[in-house]
């Protein structure tokens, strides 16, 4: 399992256009096949700092995702949205592994 962190830098007046971007998303990820946990704003601290992260079974189970997200409607109402709206300045993805499980049980 490989687990997704979009890091966002978002235009700090834009926060709400940001939010319905999570909103959509939250509806199309997982009807394309990725395990969202969710989209995340800033509240405190950063004013420009976002997060979106889901799993994913593997690096081909995510060209396929990929692929369906593309063609599914809402993505592509969802990514011309942003597009329009200028709110998303910057966006990176990391694939990371989890690596502490099991985890232990508190006492």
């Amino acid at each position: 399992m490989l687990t997704c962190i979009i890091r966002y830098q978002i235009d700090p007046t834009k926060k709400e256009q940001f939010a319905q971007y999570a909103r959509n998303w939250g509806q199309a990820i997982p009807r394309c096949g990725a395990d969202l946990i969710g989209y995340f704003s800033p509240h405190e601290g950063s004013t420009t700092l976002a997060y979106g992260i889901y799993n994913i079974a593997s690096l081909s189970d995510y060209e396929a995702y990929r692929a369906r997200l593309a063609i599914d409607p809402l993505g592509r109402e969802n990514y011309e949205f942003a597009m329009r709206e200028r709110f998303l300045l910057r966006e990176d993805r990391t694939f990371l592994k989890l690596v502490s499980a099991p985890h232990g049980s508190k006492s």
